[in-house]
């Protein structure tokens, strides 16, 4: 009974881990070279969810500071209808902000691999 127990955990917590990495469906996940090629898209909107201390730091041109904290209650600034390009600073804040775009019913959501930490 106590193995039984024990696998259940393991597989629960293998499980949970495993869902904070995979993408959010519908979610597209392109890399830092994907993202600079498209930097003059005027049909993208470009959302950095970092902290407005570490987006004052470093930032890049032209993505707009959305703190994640704060996102789902400034949606409104960004149009549904375009897409919406994410970054942080390694991909994981910015993939749980697509989460919330997609959510709130954006349908064209892009997340940057790997974020502003493996830009070259």
């Amino acid at each position: 009974m106590e193995d039984l127990i024990q696998w259940v955990i393991i597989i629960g917590v293998a499980f949970f881990v495993a869902s904070r990495f995979m993408p959010a469906k519908g979610v597209q996940s392109i890399s830092t070279e994907e993202a600079d090629n498209r930097l003059k898209d005027k049909n993208v909107q470009f959302v950095d969810v970092r902290t407005p201390g570490e987006y004052k730091t470093v930032s890049k041109k032209p993505f707009k500071n959305i703190p994640l904290s704060e996102l789902s209650r400034r949606t409104e600034e960004l149009d549904k209808d375009k897409e919406v390009m994410l970054l942080c600073q390694s991909g994981m804040r910015s993939m749980k902000a697509a989460k919330i775009l997609k959510k709130q019913g954006f349908s064209k959501v892009t997340n940057v691999r790997g974020g502003l930490g493996s830009w070259g």
